[in-house]
């Protein structure tokens, strides 16, 4: 289904109940952001927001793809499974033998349809351009500043566009854009996007860059420019996939090389000029829950800004899990669920990214499985997929678990888990904002292969499933050694020997210490693996303490596998890994980079907005979700003190 434009998207979630006008006058400096931050973590996502009394002359749009159903909505399905399906059977038509005539004559309205979906340029001026800023000023829009250490207000939502000027094909992402002034922002590409290539190749003609960036219009557009598609794939052409309709686009007025949807919202356009030194930029709270730091990011000179008839800007913030991101995500774990089932792992039957995971740091894959190496292979093929070579923690399971019950899946994958020989490291390109690696952007990875092992995968030499570990307790552990802060014993009463502790450490290697001391233990024989977070962390609170530990863990360097004989049979090895998930530093890990704190809002902002909740019309009063983790920020910084 395709939007005329966003307005014609708010209506439609105001028709279903899912979004509140805020019309009480709430700051864009932080205020926005918190209420934004209360709304997404009040259940099921909570309801769009849009925020009319900015102080600004422009609404903003919040949390508009935050639930499920809306992130539904915005893509025109009943179910994000039914877009999967679809490319599914594309696939399958495109790939079927065409003997005859009449195999062919079937592909002719299929062929139709990818005309239909392909972008098109219009003569003229958009709804996007029926205002044309006098003196392009970016600080007259209501850009957000999201969290207290920010650098400055930041656009969030902004569909950018660039082109290649030695093919002149198009890319359209999404990267954060600091403000500097009333014509400058910063351009946060990573040296991994496509956009970046395209800077890089202007860098060797010296020649300025043109860019253009689109704000609201279908929400098809905003999804399409996170999507993680191959580099020669349009954008638009998804999007027009999506919304079952051509996307309409129009030159800009002072960088005509770059087109955008008639129907966006805003449209700042202007350039990038390579021979000119880069800008420091940042600290910005991001997805991970923690600050990225500042780096040396390109500058955007601001050359118009236009924008429709009454325009709503959209913006999002991201931080501690779950955030409105989460959908987004989820939207492109069920799209692209079927192009690499089709094209790159023909076992996969479905996929998962807890939210906890946030997107590249935990992926589930489930495989119908027929021969020993199978989970080998499928870890090669999706490590060098696309964007999923950002993953850092990848978990194979069998065709019959359901991934997405996570108990069952950890019993299954536990029950056929030999820690010695089922776990594999490796090491290559990660995200830029993975903070857990010695090196930016490069860091080990593992594979926790969770399949049904056959004779030729099974190491004899190590004792089976055991549970000499029943009845042990936090207390036996916290009563013998005092650095131990928080047991947390849950999944071993369910039947899942893994134990999460958190540790306050003190010495070099006291990680490595401790778990080869525990794992001297008769009474842990048989758990299979620990994970160690920081002495901050509630080990009690699962959700939060696995999304502190796989931030803060760099799998090949923090893991420790303990092996020593068996007390239950002296001819086998009893294992035990452990992984180190606690927080990096020079002094007790020779760990040579700045670390990041988590992403809270400050003590004012909380107390504001305490102050006017009875203003805003959203119901009972939620307090805010920082305050739980008060407790965990080191100093009051981006950066740990």
């Amino acid at each position: 289904m395709a939007y005329r434009n966003q307005q014609e998207f708010i209506q439609a979630l105001e028709k279903a109940g899912e979004l509140v006008r805020i019309r009480s006058f709430v700051d864009p400096k932080l205020e926005i952001a918190e209420i934004t931050d209360r709304i997404s973590k009040s259940g099921n996502g909570g309801k769009a927001l849009l925020f009319e009394n900015t102080g600004t002359d422009f609404p903003v749009l919040m949390n508009a793809y935050g639930s499920e159903r809306r992130m539904c909505m915005a893509l025109g399905v009943r179910h994000l499974d039914d877009v999967t399906r679809e490319i599914e059977n594309l696939f399958k038509l495109l790939s079927a033998p065409k003997e005859g005539l009449l195999d062919k004559l079937k592909l002719l309205p299929k062929l139709g349809q990818f005309a239909s979906w392909m972008p098109v340029v219009k003569n003229g001026r958009g709804e996007c351009q029926e205002v044309v800023m006098e003196k392009p000023d970016v600080g007259k829009l209501p850009v957000i500043t999201c969290w207290p250490k920010d650098g400055g207000p930041f656009v969030t939502l902004p569909i950018i566009h660039t082109k290649d000027p030695n093919t002149g094909s198009r890319n359209v992402g999404m990267y954060r854009m600091q403000i500097f002034g009333p014509t400058l922002t910063g351009m946060h590409w990573h040296k991994h996007k496509v956009s970046a290539r395209h800077f890089a190749e202007y860098q060797k003609t010296g020649r300025k860059m043109p860019v253009a960036v689109a704000l609201g219009g279908d929400p098809a557009y905003a999804y399409s420019a996170t999507a993680p598609l191959p580099e020669n794939v349009d954008e638009y052409m998804l999007a027009g996939f999506l919304r079952k309709k051509k996307v309409e686009l129009v030159k800009c007025l002072t960088q005509p090389e770059i087109e955008v949807p008639a129907d966006a919202d805003f449209v700042i356009e202007g350039y990038v000029d390579p021979t000119e030194e880069s800008i420091w930029e940042g600290p910005f709270g991001d997805h991970t829950g923690y600050y990225s730091l500042p780096d040396w990011y390109p500058r955007f000179h601001i050359t118009a800004i236009t924008h429709k008839k009454n325009p709503v800007y959209p913006a999002t913030i991201v931080g501690i899990p779950p955030q409105e991101d989460a959908w987004l995500g989820k939207a492109t774990e069920r799209i692209f669920l079927a192009p690499i089932k089709m094209t790159l792992v023909p076992e996969i039957v479905d996929m998962d990214m807890p939210v906890e995971g946030v997107f590249h740091n935990l992926v589930i894959a489930q495989i119908k499985k027929e021969y020993a190496g199978q989970g080998q292979k499928v870890m090669n093929a999706m490590w060098g997929a696309g964007q999923m070579m950002f993953n850092k923690i990848l978990v194979i399971a069998d065709e019959h678990t359901v991934i997405t019950d996570y108990k069952k899946l950890a019993v299954d994958v536990f029950r056929n888990l030999n820690p010695a020989t089922d776990v594999s490291f490796s090491q290559g390109p990660m995200d830029v904002l993975d903070h857990s690696c010695s090196k930016l952007g490069f860091g080990g990875k593992m594979c926790i292969d969770g399949t049904t092992k056959s004779e030729e995968e099974t190491d004899e030499g190590y004792v089976g499933v055991t549970e000499a570990w029943k009845g042990l307790t936090g207390e036996e552990l916290t009563g013998r050694w005092p650095e131990i802060a928080g047991v947390n014993t849950a999944l071993l009463q369910q039947g899942i020997p893994c134990l999460v502790l958190a540790v306050r450490k003190q010495r070099p290697g006291h990680i490595r210490e401790l778990h080869t001391a525990l794992c001297g233990l008769d009474s842990l024989e048989g758990i299979k693996m620990i994970l160690y977070v920081e002495h901050t962390v509630n080990a009690a609170d699962l959700p939060v303490a696995l999304w502190r530990f796989c931030n803060n863990l760099d799998p090949r360097r923090d893991h420790i596998l303990t092996e020593r004989p068996s007390a239950i049979d002296s001819k086998k090895k009893f294992a035990c890994l452990g992984l180190d998930g606690t927080r990096k530093t020079k002094e007790l890990d020779n760990f040579q980079r700045d670390w990041p704190n988590i992403i809270v809002a400050d003590d004012a902002t909380i107390r504001a907005v305490d102050a006017k909740w009875s203003e805003l019309g959203l119901g009972d009063f939620i307090p805010s979700p920082s305050l739980k983790f008060k407790d965990q920020v080191y100093g009051e910084e981006a950066v740990v003190a």
